[in-house]
C-alpha cells in the first residue's frame, strides 16, 4: 500500500510538472522555428531571425524602458508606502485596525480595469477642478505608476505586517529608555528586522508592475510598455518574435533565481563556518 502511494505521488508531480513546463517548452520552440506563424508544427527548420528581428524592433525597446522605469517608480513609492501602513496599523487596535486594514487591501481586491478607469477619471476630474491643465493630470506613464501604487502597496504591507509579527516591541522600550529617540529606535532597531521583507516588498512590487496590464492600458495614454506591446503585436498579427522575447525573459529569470540561490547558499555557508569556528 505504501510503494503504490509512493507512484501515485512521483506519477502526480510528473504529471503536474508536464502541465507546468510544456507550454513554455512549445512556446520556445516556437522562437527557433522558421515559421512566420509562433507553432512548432509544422517545423520547418532552426533559425534566430526571430531574435534579430526582436532586437531591431525599436518599438519594443521603448516599450522595455518605459517599462523598468515605471517598475522601479513603483517600487520606490508602494515600499515607504506599504511599510508605512504595516507599521501604523500594528500599533493600533481596535476598529480603527481593522477599518485602516480593509481599506489598504481592498484595491487587491478590485479589478485592474476597474483601478485603471479610476485613476484616470480622477486625476482628470481632479485637473478639470483645479483649473489647471497641467501634464500631471494627463494620461501618461506617471498615472500608470500612481494607479499600480494604489494597490501593490497593500503587497508591501501585508509582507511588513507580516515580520512585524515576529518583533519583539520590548526591544524599542528598552532603547527608549536608554534615551534613544523614536528616530534612532526605528532606524536602528525596527527597519534592521523588518528589512527582508522590505527587500521582499520591493522585489514583489518591481514584478507586479512589469507583469501589470490592465492598469497601465487604461492610463498610459501614448506611451507603450511590455505588455501593452505584446497586446498590441496579438491585435495586429502575431509573429514568433513575442516567442523570442518570451524566451529573453524566461531565461533572465531563470538567471537571476540561479544566482540568488547561489549567493543565499554562499551566504550560509559562511554562516555555518563562522558558527563552528566560534564553537
Amino acid at each position: 500500500m505504501h510503494k503504490r502511494r509512493d507512484i501515485l505521488f512521483h506519477l502526480y508531480m510528473v504529471l503536474f510538472l508536464l502541465y507546468l513546463l510544456l507550454p513554455l517548452v512549445i512556446m520556445g520552440g516556437a522562437a527557433f522555428n522558421d515559421n512566420k506563424l509562433p507553432s512548432v508544427y509544422p517545423w520547418k527548420g532552426w533559425t534566430d531571425r526571430w531574435f534579430i528581428d526582436l532586437w531591431n524592433d525599436e518599438r519594443m525597446w521603448i516599450a522595455f524602458r518605459n517599462t523598468i522605469l515605471v517598475a522601479l517608480a513603483v517600487a520606490a513609492l508602494a515600499v515607504p508606502i506599504g511599510t508605512a501602513a504595516a507599521i501604523l496599523i500594528n500599533s493600533i487596535s481596535g476598529k480603527v485596525r481593522a477599518s485602516l486594514y480593509g481599506l489598504m487591501v481592498a484595491p487587491i481586491l478590485a479589478p485592474g480595469a476597474v483601478i485603471g478607469i479610476s485613476t484616470l477619471l480622477f486625476w482628470n476630474k481632479f485637473g478639470k477642478a483645479v483649473g489647471s491643465d497641467f501634464i500631471l493630470f494627463n494620461p501618461g506613464l506617471h498615472l500608470s505608476v500612481l494607479g499600480q501604487v494604489s494597490y501593490i502597496a497593500a503587497f508591501v504591507m501585508l509582507l511588513v505586517l507580516a515580520r512585524l509579527q515576529s518583533f519583539d516591541e520590548g526591544l524599542e522600550e528598552a532603547a527608549l529608555d536608554l534615551g534613544a529617540t523614536h528616530a534612532q529606535t526605528m532606524r536602528r532597531i525596527l527597519l534592521p528586522h523588518l528589512y527582508p521583507a522590505i527587500f521582499a516588498g520591493a522585489a514583489i512590487a518591481f514584478f507586479q508592475s512589469i507583469e501589470n496590464f490592465n492598469v497601465t492600458l487604461f492610463t498610459r495614454g501614448t506611451s507603450d510598455t511590455l505588455t501593452v506591446y505584446v497586446f498590441s503585436k496579438v491585435r495586429s498579427g502575431i509573429t514568433p518574435t513575442i516567442n523570442a522575447l518570451a524566451v529573453i525573459l524566461i531565461l533572465v529569470t531563470l538567471v537571476g533565481t540561479l544566482t540568488y540561490e547561489i549567493v543565499q547558499r554562499r551566504r550560509r555557508a559562511r554562516e555555518a563556518a563562522l558558527e563552528k569556528a566560534s564553537d
